[in-house]
């Protein structure tokens, strides 16, 4: 099955398995493959419990977000099927969110999901249905370049880009995924969703992370792992205790709100965690300047690494200009905030070459 489907593209004889989230994206997917010709069938994963997260607004894969795909599923006419994963999610997902933050770093739960529940377990199950590929609604584009060989790219609206959370994609993933939004605007999805009278067409997108739709990431976090709660002392950059937090859960590298410490000359900067120590080290803006990161579990998916790259180490900053050194990606300048649990992702102009999870940093000046 070469390219991605389209409205009006022929693919009769084809069988196109659908992830569905409840969402927009995924439900106008699911139309654009029904559409094709294909035999179509959307999987939903249960990643909650069914009762208690009907509640829940803005999660994803849960109560109303599991009737939701089922009814776009019935007005589309197509085959629809949702497996119990929550086990699976909690122990591969949620419980390394909260070890993240016990051990001081900053998770992206969302590239661990990617990685776990979302392509490895769908990929099983889009196989064992005997479906010749697997679609998903994420803003990214899979591009088959010169020699035959699918790469992953960037979406074309860079406000909704989301291939900094598929750098862990394997070539075999991607030789059988198929992203239909890449090349669209959000407002043409709505229009799609529309058109096919689908009632999530203005379905709010989900918001922060999945599991955590109130955004208290703290307080998941201390219910998981309660020795993060523990208060300890906020340092400076000489180990002068400057005040107490009531837990490190509450802090990420880079975090300015939440400090509630006054008297500073100049504004204090989470500049790491200690978890050992129960201390937070604060300082200037200065003090979170990176000259380069260490890199550990590369992922390559295409392209020569051997000269200068664009970086990405957030999930909402620019690519700046880097090499790699080894096992170091060094930055043409400084970056900041750069926090050890994130990933750095690698770009070729639009391609993406790959990534890996930041594991520490090198600062890029001392700060007194």
């Amino acid at each position: 099955m070469d390219g991605e489907f389209q409205l009006g593209d022929d693919l009769r004889g084809r069988r196109i398995v659908v992830a569905m989230s409840g969402g927009v994206d995924s439900s106008v997917v699911a139309a654009l493959a029904k559409a094709s010709g294909a035999e179509t069938i959307g999987v939903t994963l249960q990643l909650y419990d069914h009762g208690a997260a009907v509640k829940r607004a803005g999660a994803c894969c849960a109560g109303q977000d599991i009737r939701d795909a089922r009814a776009v599923a019935d007005r589309l006419g197509i085959a629809h099927y949702v497996f119990d994963y929550e086990s699976r999610f909690r122990d591969g997902v949620i419980a390394d969110f909260a070890d993240e933050y016990a051990r001081g770093r900053t998770p992206i739960p969302c590239v661990r999901c990617n990685q776990g529940v979302k392509f490895t377990d769908l990929f099983g199950i889009a196989r064992e249905l005997g479906a010749d590929c697997l679609a998903t609604g994420h803003y990214v584009q899979r591009v088959v370049g010169a020699g035959g060989q699918a790469e992953l790219h960037r979406a074309i609206d860079p406000a909704r880009d989301q291939s900094y959370f598929l750098f862990a994609t394997t070539q075999d993933q991607l030789d059988y995924l198929r992203f239909p939004l890449g090349g669209m605007p959000k407002a043409q999805v709505r229009a799609i969703a529309a058109d096919n009278g689908l009632a999530v067409a203005m379905k709010p997108d989900s918001q922060d992370i999945c599991f955590v739709p109130d955004g208290d990431y703290a307080g998941i976090v201390k219910r998981l792992r309660p020795e993060t709660a523990e208060p300890g002392d906020i340092v400076d950059l000489d180990g002068r205790v400057l005040g107490r937090h009531r837990g490190i859960a509450h802090f990420t590298v880079g975090q300015r709100k939440g400090l509630e410490i006054g008297g500073s000359p100049y504004p204090l900067y989470v500049v790491r965690v200690e978890p050992e120590a129960r201390r937070v080290v604060a300082g200037p803006r200065a003090a979170l300047a990176v000259a380069a990161a260490r890199v550990e579990d590369m992922n390559w998916i295409g392209g020569d690494h051997a000269g200068p790259l664009m970086a990405k180490v957030r999930s909402m900053a620019k690519p700046v200009p880097a090499w790699l050194d080894g096992d170091r990606v060094r930055f043409a300048t400084p970056e900041y905030g750069v926090s050890p649990g994130q990933a750095t992702v690698f770009y070729a102009g639009e391609r993406v070459l790959g990534g890996g999870w930041i594991a520490e940093t090198e600062a890029a000046l001392q700060v007194a």
